[in-house]
């Protein structure tokens, strides 16, 4: 079997997962004694990975969150008053699914940036879209869109608008 043409042509179908691992298969003599269904299996797998590792990046990128955090990193020890059931709860997301706000609120210093973040870092994990704002300039792109025109006002609040 020759390797460029098969290269070339996951390259060409835009499987680049594929491609590299058939590539570093290729090349070794672990290989050769590898099943087809299993040479297969780990092409597969190669592809599902890097799109999947893709998918976190872009989502990460477009979350725009401040700082690295994560969920795994949370120390409960620190004097926060941070409750871990409470906030495990949260990182599962099920607030997210039910359409539920999340406001954090606290004393200066104590890590409410870097808790939301986190938060954020995971929701991204579990296939979500995350947007990161803090509310000084949040308030202030809602007063400009308001000025624009982007953003409408309801006469009537509890209203629900009409499209």
């Amino acid at each position: 079997m020759l390797k460029h043409p098969t290269l070339d042509q996951l390259h060409a179908l835009g499987l680049y997962g594929m491609a590299k691992a058939f590539a570093e298969l290729a090349e070794t003599d672990e290989a050769k004694g590898i099943d087809r269904n299993d040479w297969l299996a780990l092409l597969l797998d190669r592809e599902a990975s890097l799109r999947r590792d893709k998918r976190l990046t872009a989502r990460l990128r477009a979350a725009k969150l401040r700082q690295q955090a994560s969920i795994e990193d949370v120390d409960y020890r620190a004097a926060r008053g941070l409750d871990r059931a409470l906030f495990q709860k949260l990182a599962e997301g099920q607030w997210i699914d039910a359409h539920d706000n999340l406001a954090l609120v606290g004393p200066s210093g104590v890590g409410k940036s870097w808790l939301a973040c986190a938060i954020g870092q995971k929701a991204c994990r579990d296939n979500r879209s995350v947007v990161y704002h803090r509310w000084p300039k949040l308030c202030e792109d809602l007063a400009l869109a308001r000025g624009d025109g982007r953003h409408r006002v309801l006469s009537n609040p509890s209203a629900a608008p009409i499209s």
